[in-house]
């Protein structure tokens, strides 16, 4: 039986890759709580991969928030992220596992890079400025599993996810993205009878928005993808891959989405005084698709998904 140690499994990002491995045969997936390991603590995690002996990695454990967040807190951001990654990453080559998947984000692209982003583009220019920390830590791990590739001849890959959203997110009034962000404040608007609904920034911006359950199934699709089909297909050197939808939507589309699914009745005003962030992401998915993975889930339905995930968690 092939044992695959799942960092970071109660994320939302982690919860969706349980959901999606758990009903496979011949996989044991080991887990452990914060409170268990501490994945900034390199001994504490040798120590664990030395007594659990993992087959496999997958690293969906990081230190995450919205534009508020990684605006106040960059130190944190920085070297937490780095910590984690690095720890698991060496200690899994330590352990002489030899296929592990790491989780980046979209953020890593430069800030002004043509749209959609591609996959050459990391490092062709400066990052956004509000996320440059914790960008820079995904980098590196990006950097670690080529680094590992090339020196040892390990199977270490990455994956790019687009803005992700679904079961499982964070609803915090202040450390929150920008979906779970809005549903909640619709959603309060809505409850307490407010007239009006204030968003952040112009409402300009474009973003690609993923549902995590189609990140799940997107990230094992190509963990799993036979090492010289992967390698044939990506650029040498290259461990990276974007996944996502290849439609992006504005601030304010998406904001009316959301007032739709919620079935709030009153206006919304966009307070220009507050940052836009970066004015588009929009991943370029050629290279997954070419691989044989498309998205499955409609922004709309997720979005429902996702305010029914919110419900549930509300009233517990």
């Amino acid at each position: 039986m092939k044992k695959i140690f799942l960092a970071g499994h109660n994320g939302m990002v982690g919860s969706a890759i349980y959901r999606f491995l758990k009903f496979r045969k011949n996989i044991k997936i080991i887990t452990s709580l914060r409170s268990e390991l501490d994945l900034c603590n390199q001994q504490a995690v040798k120590n664990f991969m030395e007594n659990e002996r993992p087959d496999e990695v997958i690293i969906a454990a990081a230190k995450v928030g919205g534009i508020y967040a990684n605006n106040t807190f960059p130190a944190d951001f920085i070297y937490e992220n780095l910590q984690i990654q690095s720890n698991l990453i060496h200690c899994s080559h330590l352990q002489n596992v030899e296929k592990l998947l790491f989780l980046g984000s979209s953020c890593i692209y430069p800030k002004y890079a043509k749209q959609p982003l591609k996959e050459d583009d990391l490092l062709t220019g400066s990052l956004e400025e509000t996320n440059e920390p914790y960008a820079i830590a995904k980098i590196a791990g990006i950097k670690l599993c080529e680094s590992y590739n090339r020196q040892y001849g390990r199977d270490y890959r990455s994956v790019m996810p687009a803005n992700l959203y679904g079961p499982g997110d964070n609803y915090h009034m202040e450390n929150s993205h920008v979906i779970p962000g809005l549903i909640r404040r619709f959603h309060e608007a809505k409850v307490n009878s407010s007239e009006i609904v204030k968003v952040w920034g112009t409402g300009n911006p474009r973003r690609e928005f993923l549902y995590v359950d189609d990140m799940a199934e997107a990230s094992i699709f190509i963990h799993e993808l036979d090492k010289g089909v992967f390698e044939k297909n990506i650029k040498k050197m290259q461990s990276h891959v974007n996944i996502g939808t290849g439609i992006d939507v504005t601030i304010k589309e998406l904001a009316q989405t959301i007032k739709q699914v919620i079935g709030y009745k009153g206006r919304i005003i966009f307070d220009k005084t507050r940052p836009d962030g970066t004015y588009r992401k929009l991943m370029n998915i050629d290279l997954i698709k070419k691989l044989g993975w498309k998205s499955k889930t409609k922004l709309i339905d997720g979005l429902a998904l996702s305010y029914d995930d919110y419900l549930s968690r509300a009233n517990h």
